[in-house]
This record gives C-alpha cells, sequence and structure tokens, in this order.
C-alpha cells in the first residue's frame, strides 16, 4: 500500500518533470540574458571592459530620448513594420486564396511561391542586392532597356526602405500563405455553396462566410510578421547597412552600430529595452483585440 502511495504520488510530478528542461532552456537563454540586458541598459558599460560598467540608473534613457535620431530609427521601425504587415499580409491572403482550389500546376506554382520563403535571408539578401546593382543590377537593366532609365534603389534615401520592403515582403508572403491556407481548409464547402446557391457573388461569399474563419490566423500571421520586422537585423544590414543618412536604420540596426561602432553597450541596451517594450505592446494589443473577438463571439 504504501508503495502504491508513493507511485501514485510521484505521477503527479511527472507533467512538472516534462516542463522543467525547456524551463531551463528558457532560464538560460533568454530570461538571464534578457534580465542582464536589462540592467546593463542602466550602466554605462562599454565593450572594451564590459564587466566593469557603473550603475547610472536612467541616465542612457534620457540621452536616447534627447537624440534625434532615435525618433528617426523609431519611426522607420513602425513604418517599415506596418507596411510589411500590410502589404506581407494582403499578398500571403491573396495567394492562399488563388491557390486554394485545385487546379492543374497547382503543385508548381504553391513551390514556386514557396520560394522566398525557403531561402535563407543571408542568401536571399545576396541575391536581391545583385539585382538591385546600380550598374550590373536585373531591375536597372529592365528600367533600362524600357527607356526608364536607371534608379538608385538602395542608395537613395527616398527608394531605399521601399527596396527593402520589397524582399520582406517577398519572404514573409509565402509564410502568411501557410497559414492562410491551412486556415481556409476548415471553412465548410457546404457553407461556401449555399451561399453561391443563395446568389451571394464571390466578394460577399468571401466577407461573409470565409472571412470570419480565417480571421484569427490572418490576426496572428500579422502579429508575427510584425514582431519579426521589428526585429529583423539581416535584410537590413546587408542591402543597406542603415544607410544612407540612416533612412533604413531601425532600432535593431542602431544597437549594431551603438555597441561595434561608438562601443557603448550600455546605451545599445537601452535601444533593445525599447525594441523589446514596442513589440510586447503590440502583443498586448493583439491579446486585447483577441479577447474583445471572444467576447463578442460568445454574445
Amino acid at each position: 500500500m504504501t508503495g502504491s502511495k508513493i507511485s501514485k504520488g510521484m505521477m503527479h510530478l511527472v507533467p512538472y518533470a516534462f516542463i522543467l528542461p525547456p524551463m531551463i532552456y528558457l532560464m538560460v537563454f533568454m530570461f538571464w540574458p534578457l534580465a542582464r540586458q536589462m540592467y546593463m541598459s542602466l550602466t554605462n558599460t562599454r565593450i572594451i571592459n564590459p564587466n566593469r560598467g557603473r550603475f547610472i540608473g536612467l541616465g542612457n534613457f534620457e540621452r536616447l530620448f534627447d537624440d534625434p535620431a532615435f525618433y528617426l530609427s523609431l519611426r522607420t521601425t513602425l513604418v517599415y513594420a506596418v507596411l510589411a504587415v500590410i502589404f506581407g499580409v494582403a499578398l500571403g491572403v491573396i495567394s492562399a486564396l488563388a491557390i486554394d482550389r485545385p487546379f492543374k500546376g497547382r503543385a508548381i506554382v504553391r513551390a514556386i511561391l514557396l520560394f522566398g520563403w525557403a531561402v535563407p535571408n543571408v542568401a536571399a539578401s545576396l541575391i536581391w542586392l545583385w539585382m538591385y546593382n546600380d550598374r550590373s543590377g536585373v531591375f536597372n537593366r529592365i528600367t533600362d532597356f524600357a527607356g526608364l532609365g536607371r534608379f538608385p534603389w538602395l542608395t537613395s534615401t527616398d527608394m531605399a526602405l521601399g527596396s527593402i520592403l520589397a524582399v520582406t515582403v517577398w519572404q514573409v508572403a509565402p509564410f502568411v500563405m501557410l497559414v492562410v491556407l491551412a486556415a481556409l481548409q476548415s471553412v465548410p464547402l457546404e457553407v461556401r455553396e449555399a451561399a453561391r446557391i443563395d446568389g451571394a457573388d464571390g466578394l460577399s461569399t468571401f466577407r461573409a462566410v470565409t472571412l470570419p474563419h480565417i480571421r484569427p490566423a490572418v490576426q496572428l500571421a500579422s502579429l508575427l510578421v510584425c514582431v519579426w520586422s521589428i526585429r529583423r537585423f539581416d535584410i537590413i544590414y546587408l542591402l543597406t547597412g542603415g544607410g544612407p543618412v540612416g533612412s533604413t536604420s531601425t532600432l535593431v540596426v542602431k544597437i549594431r552600430q551603438t555597441a561595434f561602432e561608438s562601443h557603448e553597450l550600455g546605451m545599445a541596451s537601452a535601444y533593445g529595452a525599447v525594441g523589446l517594450v514596442l513589440a510586447l505592446a503590440i502583443a498586448a494589443l493583439h491579446y486585447v483585440a483577441e479577447q474583445r473577438r471572444m467576447k463578442w463571439m460568445s454574445r
């Protein structure tokens, strides 16, 4: 009896045993470095002596909020993230709707549409860097052949962010397409057919039948694309390095510049703290919107 009671008691600890390894991993590789970064943002730590930083309180944040370059990078980050969500999600949803129905060659079309998601970011950035080249790039050859002349895709303050945005949309749209395509499988075929029988056109069927079913997937994809855009470094740095004249310098790029060019780890950590708060705020907005939607559906 005693052994039976002990075994039953041990069974209650089994779920915690499964949770313990990932919790240890998160503590070691995520929460501790995050806590270390937040503390470092309150110090004057420099890269030449990273363990001798002196606590200065909110001094880094005071400098940060007095620096016009910070507001430029914050504005660039927000514009980049919002446009990536708008165009990336829109293109992904359209692509998912286009390949939802069976047609000849659908597998090939799907493979082509997924190519942007499958290519590693560094390789994709180098390919696009060659395509954007002012002299031998594919785009300038096409525009020159069409009589439009050549364009400074990555060296103009007016075009650099748009050029990076095009690469970003090309990469994130396939992910959105996959998520929405999976959600489309949950739309009952009978409901669609009933809507068509009642005389609803394609747009009305999508708005009244399809959209309510895929809305949670679209919202989740939008959240992920937005957070990824705030954190994205490799594409921006490889294509422009944050230039020209800081026109593509997002918060993540500023972290690298501040830490490894200005050698100020404390200030770089302050930039990282702002980026973290921004990402958490966006996640909180998504949570509130989702809770309101669930309450509205339960009425």
